[in-house]
């Protein structure tokens, strides 16, 4: 009998090379993104720390459709929001959140957030995500709410308000704003991202004809074991990995 073989993250012999592949899988994640519909005129971020700098991370250019996104596009800031690769102008919004949340959380690699449809629908109500599926177990007791919205995130202090309220979980709620995944990888980041989107959207259309059954305790902390895991994250990306490196390999240009 043969034995199971799992997919694993890559190791890396230098930095340049982890460098490279977490550009790579950015860019990806960004082609992704505007596949499921996540990108509204300029809003949207999704930043990755770098692995030498520590305190840079790598981000898209503001006004950069995602769907155009390339490695060569991305750009590197530093804590103080200062462009020190790249040619393009950067998101304000994308530095005053995304950097407090690399500062409060040392294991974050990546965060994203958008402006998605269902998200920002499901932000209005003020409220977590119930275990109303196996899949939205994946959230079980692992995402906050930030009640607090005053307008555009421009403001550091505001930022780390957000981080405050993600904590050590892997997604906030943005009340009246939007969804935002954090992760130890590009790749579990964009996954969480791309599923809780679609547990609003299931959600809302649950409560739209009656409330649904919410699953016990129990059964909801076994199944956020069983899914909701860094790995889990990360292995539920390699096929859309696959699929836009094969439909759209010029991002790695």
């Amino acid at each position: 009998m043969s034995s199971l073989t799992y997919l694993k993250p890559k190791t890396f012999k230098t930095i340049e090379e982890e460098r490279q592949h977490r550009k790579e899988r950015l860019a990806a994640a960004f082609r992704l993104f505007s596949r499921f519909g996540f990108n509204e005129g300029v809003a949207g971020h999704i930043t990755v720390r770098d692995p030498e700098y520590t305190d840079h991370f790598w981000v898209n250019p503001y006004g950069k459709h995602f769907s155009q996104i390339s490695v060569s596009n991305l750009i590197l800031v530093n804590d103080k929001g200062e462009v020190v690769e790249g040619e393009k102008s950067l998101n304000q919004a994308a530095l005053a959140i995304h950097s407090e949340i690399h500062k409060a959380r040392p294991d974050v690699i990546a965060s994203a957030h958008a402006h998605s449809v269902y998200g920002r629908t499901w932000s209005s109500f003020g409220r977590l995500l119930d275990p109303i599926s196996q899949d939205a177990c994946q959230f079980y007791n692992d995402h906050g709410l930030f009640n607090d919205f005053t307008g555009l995130v421009y403001e550091s202090e505001e930022g780390q308000r957000i981080a405050k309220a993600l904590g050590q979980y892997k997604a906030v709620i943005l009340q009246n704003h939007g969804l935002l995944t954090v992760g130890q990888s590009v790749d579990s980041t964009a996954w969480w991202f791309i599923t809780m989107e679609k547990l609003c959207q299931s959600q809302i259309l649950a409560e739209s004809v009656q409330m649904p059954i919410i699953i016990d305790d129990k059964s909801a902390e076994l199944a956020a074991e069983q899914t909701g895991s860094e790995y889990e994250g990360w292995l539920n990306f390699q096929p859309l990995w696959d699929r836009i490196l094969k439909e759209e390999p010029d991002f790695l240009n």
